[in-house]
């Protein structure tokens, strides 16, 4: 096991590069089975969550060859299995892809309810409806959700809340289907997109992507190719949030500047500048904060996965901010973490009232979660002192060589062993 230790005050500067994205990646891929052929992806993160999806690929027989750190090849043509046990899912929460996924080739799948973080209940009733919808039976007994159909069949599918795990798994299930699939208020978020152009790219029909409405048309083959995922949108986020927390002048390079949009309007809002170009932003700060009001939506809202970080960075605005999650209900657990680091913060149900502080101090935290540790690694970069952060497996899930990117940046950041016996510690 081992924790951060973070010593505050260091104003960061200079570049970082932008890995690919961890939400696109985890769908794309499971998408491989579709193919049953090889496929070569680029750009792919080096995280726990990518090391483990591959992982369970490799353990249902899928042949996997690394070019490089970030390029790997997928052979699913000697995949002989349509059934994950608990043991490959239970810290992955996108391992549920693999429903659709399998489903899409063999017209069953059984795979054991996913892992991962835990910050309210993930419901999967809308994947389940969809996979209905497309034909098939689908229950959940003894922690395993057993679907199976003859075959599939194309149907107009309405979502009755907009949800991005479920929105992946129809488009999954329904690119091999017979006939045409229609998606309504569907996720627009830019890795459904990318996961749409990866499908396009191995034969599929899908259409509308990035729109409430996706239209695909079933296709009886699919084949392999070579694609690249698109640039982390949340991690990019979080350098932008850390920059500017830290009064910081950091060039954020690698990135869609109009994925980050809801990002740098709040930004601007609280009186950082942000500068756009082709495929960088640029973030400068005096570490003075507006005051704002936020709201988490599906995209193109601000997205439920930057709220923890750009909660931190309230924290120290002058006056009064409102923070209100218009995602999922108990995302705020982190709030105790910054609150043993001097925030005065007032949580009600999905709302919490920030009342700014001159500073953070430097403490003992947590991470709750894989967004929650990345809102603790930017508080200790803020606080005065020393910051020691623990349960980092969390953080490892979704961002990659982030001591090594933040150090760069003048961050005093490492990992600390922790060992277990007699409380000894040592440098790792």
């Amino acid at each position: 096991m081992e924790k951060l230790v973070i010593h505050g005050g260091n104003r960061l500067s200079g570049e970082v590069e932008i890995s690919g994205a961890k939400n696109a990646a985890v769908a794309i891929i499971p998408a491989t089975l579709l193919a049953q052929d090889v496929c070569r992806i680029e750009n792919i993160p080096n995280i726990s969550d990518v090391s483990c999806m591959i992982r369970i690929l490799s353990q249902m027989g899928a042949q996997i060859r690394y070019i490089n750190k970030h390029t790997i090849e997928i052979n699913t043509k000697t995949v002989n299995s349509y059934i994950v046990p608990h043991e490959m899912t239970k810290q992955l929460r996108a391992s549920y892809y693999l429903i659709g996924a399998l489903l899409g080739r063999y017209s069953r799948a059984k795979v054991a309810l996913p892992g991962g973080c835990n910050f309210g209940v993930r419901p999967i009733d809308l994947h389940i409806k969809g996979f209905e919808l497309l034909g098939a039976t689908a229950t959940v007994e003894n922690a395993m959700i057993n679907a199976a159909a003859d075959h599939l069949t194309g149907s107009p599918i309405y979502m009755d809340k907009v949800s991005v795990g479920a929105t992946i798994n129809v488009m999954l299930a329904a690119v091999k289907a017979r006939g045409l699939t229609i998606i309504e208020n569907a996720a627009k978020e830019p890795h459904i997109v990318d996961l749409a152009n990866f499908l396009n790219a191995m034969g599929a029909d899908v259409r509308g992507a990035g729109t409430d409405v996706i239209k695909i048309h079933g296709v009886s083959n699919l084949h392999g190719c070579t694609y690249a995922i698109i640039p982390d949108q949340i991690e990019a986020g979080t350098y932008m949030v850390a920059a500017a927390a830290t009064g910081g002048d950091v060039l954020v390079k690698n990135v869609i500047p109009k994925h980050l949009e809801s990002i740098t309007a709040k930004l601007l809002e609280c009186g950082v500048s942000v500068t756009e170009y082709d495929d960088s932003v640029r973030v400068q700060s005096d570490g003075k904060f507006k005051k704002i009001n936020l709201k988490t939506m599906p995209h193109p809202g601000f997205p439920t996965d930057m709220q923890p970080q750009m909660a931190v960075l309230l924290s120290v605005a002058d006056g009064t901010s409102l923070v209100s999650e218009g995602v999922w209900d108990n995302r705020f657990k982190y709030i105790d973490q910054l609150v043993r680091m001097g925030a005065k913060v007032q949580v009600d149900g999905t709302m919490a009232v920030f009342e700014g502080v001159e500073e953070l101090t430097g403490a003992p935290v947590k991470a709750d979660d894989l967004r929650a540790g990345a809102a603790m690694i930017i508080a200790g970069l803020m606080a005065r002192g020393t910051t020691e952060v623990e349960d980092i497996i969390y953080i490892d899930r979704g961002y990659e060589d982030y001591v090594e990117k933040l150090r760069n940046m003048g961050a005093d950041i490492y990992r600390k062993e922790i060992l277990q016996q007699n409380d000894v510690e040592s440098v790792g």
